[in-house]
């Protein structure tokens, strides 16, 4: 394993010794992969490929495939994730695969009814590459539908090339480690909820550290150095480190609408699992949340129907709760690189209902809970409901975070926050 890491840090220094002179005149500016066309292209020549992508897949303000098509790219079929190719559809729901109106490309959906691509899907396919931009939030279902590809390309025998993207929420790490006994698709991994890597860090470290399904495990362990390398090739954003606070240029789903949406989804998305607002429906997803129960002293929203929530949690209800949107500098201060508990310990306190407070499932077995599934454990479900304080929660984090740093380091291709 430790040959297979020095290989693709091998191929990485080559890939950016080989563009020197781009990043000399731009030497401040953080670009995604994308960009770096003059790396990627000859590893398409003449190739059969298809590409993995949604909305966030650009090249300036163009979409990658696009871009990719006008350059003589021969792009049999493209795969969508949760939000769809053109990402409008909303969180969960199920997409049917169609022909891209502005592109005429097959899109077939990687989301809902089938996860991942089939073998057919692949057999006259030369060659896979993604690119979506992700948060870095371990229940943010980009990173699953990533290992299912993933998994397909070994499973197929077929190479995967990874445009890198900038991680907005990289400059940290911190949450409850998952328990795999609570794997789903909101979390397959054990990670913490903010993990800090890229998504092509992430990549390299679920297949070094065997963490994908045991016949793509299987697989690549059969490959030697050099078929590992040219299997899973990475190409790496450029001038990004994880100290960088980078911006996204463009949402990365509809209920993800600005920066203090983007950070603030670390610490609040917990309110999906429960009976309060997270905020869909609001200009501010995941910076607003309350319930009409809480105080009618506190903020008050009304969740409506609009694009990408079309039927939100307590629609057209009058909620009382907390806005915690702002500058983007304002919001990071908040946040101080830390998952913030405080609020929903704070609203767990404040509901008047606690048996109401988190949603039940249909059995009452802690795995089914949805609360549990995006954290990753029953634990925290349970130290809310003992009133456990925050101090000691964070305590019981400490051990597997320690742990799960330790994997991380081996596998980051960009300078560390620390």
């Amino acid at each position: 394993m430790k040959k297979s890491i020095l290989g693709f840090t091998i191929l990485l220094f080559v890939l950016i010794a080989n563009t020197q002179s781009n990043t000399q005149n731009n030497s401040k500016q953080i670009r995604p992969a994308a960009y770096r066309t003059n790396i990627y292209l000859p590893l398409l020549k003449n190739k059969r490929v298809c590409v993995f992508a949604n909305h966030t897949a650009t090249i300036g303000n163009t979409h990658l495939v696009d871009s990719l098509k006008k350059l003589g790219v021969n792009i049999v079929v493209a795969f969508a994730p949760e939000h769809g190719f053109r990402g409008k559809a909303d969180a969960g729901e199920d997409i049917n695969s169609f022909k891209d109106a502005a592109t005429g490309i097959p899109v077939i959906s990687l989301y809902g009814k089938k996860s991942h691509p089939s073998a057919d899907d692949l057999k006259d396919i030369d060659i896979l590459l993604f690119d979506i931009q992700d948060v870095g939030l371990r229940y943010y279902t980009y990173i699953s539908s990533l290992q299912e590809f993933i998994e397909t390309a070994f499973e197929n025998n077929k190479p995967l090339i990874i445009l890198d993207r900038p991680n907005p929420n990289g400059f940290y790490v911190d949450g409850p480690v998952l328990d795999t006994a609570y794997k789903s698709f909101v979390g397959k991994q054990p990670v913490p909820v903010v993990y800090g890597m890229t998504i092509g860090e992430y990549a390299i470290m679920i297949a070094g550290e065997k963490w994908l399904n045991a016949a793509a495990n299987e697989k690549y362990a059969s490959f030697n150095s050099k078929e590992k390398r040219s299997h899973l090739i990475v190409i790496p954003c450029e001038n990004y480190t994880h100290k960088s606070k980078y911006e996204l240029p463009i949402k990365p789903s509809p209920n993800l609408p600005d920066m203090s949406s983007i950070y603030w989804y670390g610490s609040t998305c917990f309110f999906e699992g429960t009976s309060l607002s997270e905020g869909r429906g609001t200009d501010h997803p995941f910076a607003i949340f309350g319930s009409p129960k809480l105080p009618k002293t506190l903020f008050s929203f009304t969740p409506t129907s609009r694009e990408g929530a079309k039927e939100p949690k307590l629609k057209d209800q009058i909620c009382y709760g907390w806005n915690l949107s702002g500058t983007n500098a304002s919001v990071l201060k908040q946040i101080d690189a830390k998952v913030q508990i405080q609020w929903i310990i704070k609203a767990y306190q404040q509901f008047p209902d606690k048996e109401a407070f988190f949603l039940k499932p249909s059995t009452d077995k802690p795995t089914a809970y949805y609360f549990n599934k995006l954290a990753g454990n029953k634990d925290f479900m349970e130290q809310i409901r003992a009133g456990t304080s925050e101090a000691e929660i964070r305590k019981s984090w400490e051990p597997k975070l320690k742990a799960f740093k330790a994997i991380r380091k081996k596998y980051l291709l960009y300078p560390d926050f620390e």
